[in-house]
């Protein structure tokens, strides 16, 4: 019995010498090209739009655009340090970003894992084995039997299965990190157009203050006139109907406001009133005009061209590495349609006596090649492989309307971008247009030929005229910051 259990671990002399002619031929077949399609870059996409030196749309913001570089980090140019901070602070601490690295740490864990599989596998193993033998008498027998040795194995990638592996990881793992950046895109943008609302919200607050407080005089002369009978009942009502407007309209900004602070707390990865007395708006200058004001925009806006928007849109680069990756994928289902190859060794000691184990005479090695191919496993490999290529065609189409949803969204920003601005210049020049209608109010009233009123009233549709110039100056940030999201500028250099 024990040698019986001895020889399970003989010498393999004969095969230790087939071992170098094995490997000699795994080598030489290592170094065939890797089975299925090789990846040649993304498809050409509206070639005429991509290769313009210009944005169709460019036009429709003319001298407000340029195709220079843009600014990666485009808040910088707004000059509001209030509005830096808040986004430094949501790339470094907000929820979503950590969410998208974590996802990056993932994906490239599971690189290292694909990589992994193209190198031998090692193990070790100790064994002690104790068999009664005969009755339970004295003279029974225990056999005992004691082995420790390392096994290896190695699959050779004889057709670039696993090297396809490796490479739709490798690509997967770049989409992710492109991911990031579009998430720290999407974040900056956001960041910026609620701290625009914000601004906003605290602009308009102080000129319904203002108004409201013209329309509670407005109503005691109308009820002064009531009482001496120089005025309609129909005025009084018309004056308290004007002033309860008034106050619904504070309530609803107010309400907005609120929203603002704690979407911006959010974004910031801070819980809700942790911003508000950060930016609450300072006293008004006596005039309703807050000094919370909007960020002020650069004279001229840098958007490049169309070639740069696809090489720095993270979308596009998320979207084209995942086509890479779906195409490696190919690969890995077509190298099942061949034979597999894997070298199994076993280097160890066994013995009947623990004493003896580390002996010469007990030293056994085993070396074998081993071949397997998989001939009959009827057309279950080549769906797999028309999934995979299905898979690669729809990513070919999502590549495609990316990159067409990246260029509707540039000429989009750019068209409203340029048209704000216009709208802006028509709302300055109606606010112009009422200040110096309240002008001749004033001289008017001096001179005797106008009421106490009717000078409110002029204050008012000036109060009225600044909110939509507020308003309007809002949209065009907000224009502005849609502009450089279209663009896929706002990214950090971490995430490139």
């Amino acid at each position: 019995m024990p040698a019986d259990l001895i020889t399970a671990f003989p010498r393999q002399p004969q095969a230790l010498r087939l071992l170098p002619l094995a490997a000699v031929l795994t080598l030489a077949l290592a170094g065939c090209a890797a089975v299925g399609p090789n990846y040649e870059g993304a498809p050409k996409v509206a070639s005429d739009a991509t290769q313009a030196d210009h944005f169709n749309r460019a036009d429709q913001a003319q001298g407000t655009v340029s195709n220079g570089p843009a600014a990666a980090q485009w808040w910088l140019t707004l000059n509001d340090p209030v509005l830096t901070s808040l986004i430094d602070q949501a790339l470094k601490d907000s929820p979503n970003v950590h969410a998208a690295q974590a996802r990056l740490r993932q994906s490239r864990a599971a690189l290292k894992q694909q990589q992994a599989n193209e190198l031998p596998k090692a193990s070790a193993s100790a064994l002690g084995i104790g068999v009664r033998q005969g009755p339970d008498t004295d003279a029974a027998q225990t056999l005992h039997l004691y082995s420790a040795g390392f096994d290896a194995s190695w699959e050779i990638d004889l057709f670039g299965g696993t090297r396809r592996a490796v490479e739709a990881a490798s690509a997967e793992a770049q989409a992710v990190q492109a991911d990031l950046a579009d998430a720290q895109v999407s974040l900056a943008a956001e960041v910026a157009q609620s701290y625009a609302g914000l601004r906003e919200q605290q602009q308009r607050q102080a000129l319904l203050r203002q108004t409201a407080t013209g329309d509670e005089q407005s109503l005691a002369l109308s009820r002064q006139r009531r009482e001496r009978g120089v005025a309609p009942a129909q005025e009084v009502e018309q004056r308290l109907s004007q002033l309860e407007s008034t106050r619904a309209s504070l309530a609803e900004v107010a309400a907005q406001l609120s929203a603002s602070l704690d979407q911006l707390a959010f974004l910031t990865g801070q819980s809700s009133g942790s911003l508000d007395a950060r930016l609450a708006a300072p006293q008004g200058d006596g005039q309703g005009q807050a000094q919370a004001a909007l960020p002020a925009l650069p004279s001229t806006v840098a958007v490049g061209d169309p070639t740069t928007l696809l090489s720095r849109r993270p979308d596009i680069r998320a979207a084209e590495r995942r086509l890479a990756s779906r195409q490696a994928q190919i690969g890995t289902k077509v190298a099942n349609y061949f034979p597999k190859l894997s070298l199994l060794g076993n280097i160890g000691f066994s013995s009947t006596e623990a004493s003896h184990l580390v002996r010469q005479e007990n030293f056994s090695m085993l070396g074998v090649p081993y071949l397997s191919w998989n001939l009959f496993d009827f057309g279950q490999t080549r769906s797999q492989v028309r999934q995979a290529e299905a898979t690669r065609d729809e990513y070919v189409a999502r590549y495609e309307n990316t990159v067409l949803t990246a260029l509707r969204d540039a000429n989009t920003a750019l068209s409203r971008f340029g048209h704000q601005r216009e709208e802006l210049l028509s709302l300055m020049a109606q606010e112009a247009s009422t200040t110096r209608k309240l002008d001749l109010m004033r001289q008017r009233r001096q001179a005797g030929t106008a009421s106490q009123i009717d000078l409110l009233d002029a204050q008012r549709e000036l109060a009225s005229a600044r909110q939509r110039t507020v308003s309007g100056q809002a949209e065009l940030v907000k224009d502005f910051v849609s502009l450089q999201k279209s663009l896929g500028l706002g990214w950090a250099a971490e995430a490139s």
